[in-house]
């Protein structure tokens, strides 16, 4: 049986297929990862996995021409968009090469009663897997693999079945850069050998990025078995604009909010609340603005609006859109759809009893609605299961702290998109998931914080 293959969403041409992991390669695949635990936590040091992880961010520099190709054909990603995922993927390898040692030095404890002393000991916990999505495949990969290996933890990495040819480029680069058999594993693995897998007692944690469904299958399993697990899962972020002195560049990050990705990025911009006294203007000029961008070749550099990831992926999507027009949604941009290319849309009118008002629109489908004050908005906001990103456009400071503190996310963005990086905490509440990626708190949800108390 073949699950793992590419199939080219621009072209629908098949490319290379991986069978599935049999039973016995998935046995030595865990204990690889078990015994290279013993050695890799033992016997290195923080600073020598750091070293390794640099080569790591080296090689994908290296490679960036071909790594960025194949995801375009894995998933559609554009290409500009591919090539800067190897750079931030190389960024963050690099950020904990520079700072995963020092997060990882000893924290003393300052004793109320008692002579002696304490400190807590920072180290790793053991093999962890990692169950990756398609949307991003360097990144999201980077963002679990980096911080734990220079822990000391060893990975399994079981990736999308649509992004087999990059998981392996990225095992590739592993092993090139010098880490042990066993230190880095893919696996081509199905849901049910996953299941087996998170079960396994050589695992102790679990990290996946994905649909509420998965997460939910993969947290009752681990739940079960009592592992740590981080959900990094949907997202339905709002943009609020409150107020603005340049509509025209407020529009342009509203835009790049939305299409990141070609709409696939679970904190992508979604649900855009705008003031009333704003509301026209700035629905005219949005409208027009996606309007003009019209899905391409992903290929060309100049593409900003690909594929979306698959044929299916755009079934769902253009099913998501009829429900909500079904439901009295007024459709204010649409185009004409061919295949896995989706038209930008644009979507007004949705009322609470919509399916659309609580949904999440994965792909260039922007939802616009009006409100009266800043509390409307913030209401509106925190209206919806999800809680990962969000974004908040005014030109008053205080409304700017005001409106964050009331937010139910994980993270808020004022005056800008685009802004992540590798130094900053990543992740959400609510459906969104829980447990944090990136900067210095992605380096402690795979860590075992060990009190060491001195007497005398």
């Amino acid at each position: 049986m073949i699950e793992y293959a590419v199939t080219n969403p621009a072209t629908g041409e098949r490319g290379a297929e991986y069978p599935l992991i049999t039973a016995d390669e998935l046995e030595k695949a865990i204990a690889s990862a078990a015994t290279q635990y013993r050695a890799w936590s033992g016997t290195s040091t923080a600073t020598d996995r750091a070293a390794l992880v640099r080569r790591v961010a080296d090689l994908y520099r290296e490679r960036r021409d071909e790594l960025a190709e194949i995801i375009v054909r894995e998933m559609g990603k554009p290409l500009e968009q591919a090539l800067g995922e190897v750079d931030f993927s190389a960024a963050i390898y690099d950020y904990y090469a520079d700072h995963g040692p020092d997060f990882m030095k000893d924290e003393p404890i300052s004793l109320l009663d008692g002579e002696g002393s304490a400190i807590v000991r920072t180290g790793p916990m053991g093999v962890l897997l990692g169950i990756m999505p398609w949307n991003f495949p360097y990144y999201q990969v980077a963002r679990f693999a980096a911080p734990n290996l220079v822990l000391g933890n060893t990975l399994l990495l079981k990736h999308a079945p649509q992004c087999p040819e990059s998981a392996a480029a990225i095992e590739k680069i592993f092993h090139d850069a010098g880490f042990p058999t066993g230190a880095y594993v893919n696996i081509y693995a199905s849901n049910e050998q996953v299941a087996d897998v998170i079960a396994d007692p050589r695992v102790l944690g679990v990290s996946l990025t994905g649909s509420e469904r998965a997460g939910a299958a993969v947290a009752e399993i681990a739940g079960r078995n009592l592992k740590k697990v981080v959900l990094e899962l949907g997202g339905s972020d709002p943009f609020i604009l409150m107020s603005t002195d340049d509509l025209d560049a407020t529009v342009e990050a509203a835009v790049a909010g939305r299409l990141d990705n070609s709409g696939q990025s679970c904190n992508a911009a979604k649900r855009f609340l705008v003031l009333d006294e704003l509301y026209d203007a700035f629905l005219g000029k949005f409208t027009a603005a996606l309007g003009a961008v019209a899905p391409a070749d992903p290929t060309s550099p100049d593409t900003v609006l690909g594929p979306l990831s698959s044929q299916a992926a755009a079934d769902r999507l253009q099913d998501q859109v009829d429900r909500a027009v079904a439901g009295g949604a007024t459709v204010a941009l649409s185009g004409e759809r061919d295949g896995a290319h989706f038209p930008a849309t644009v979507l007004t009118d949705i009322a609470p009893s919509n399916d659309a008002y609580r949904e999440e629109f994965f792909g260039p489908v922007a939802s616009v609605y009006k409100v009266a004050s800043e509390q409307e908005a913030v209401e509106l906001a925190n209206d919806t299961p999800f809680g990962l990103g969000s974004y908040v456009f005014t030109t008053d400071p205080e409304q700017a702290q005001r409106i964050a503190n009331g937010l139910e996310a994980g993270m808020v963005f004022i005056n800008g998109v685009g802004a992540e990086g590798a130094e900053l905490p990543f992740g959400g509440v609510k459906r969104s998931g829980f447990g944090r990626e990136l900067g210095r708190f992605g380096m402690g949800e795979f860590a075992n914080r060990k009190l060491i108390r001195t007497v005398a």
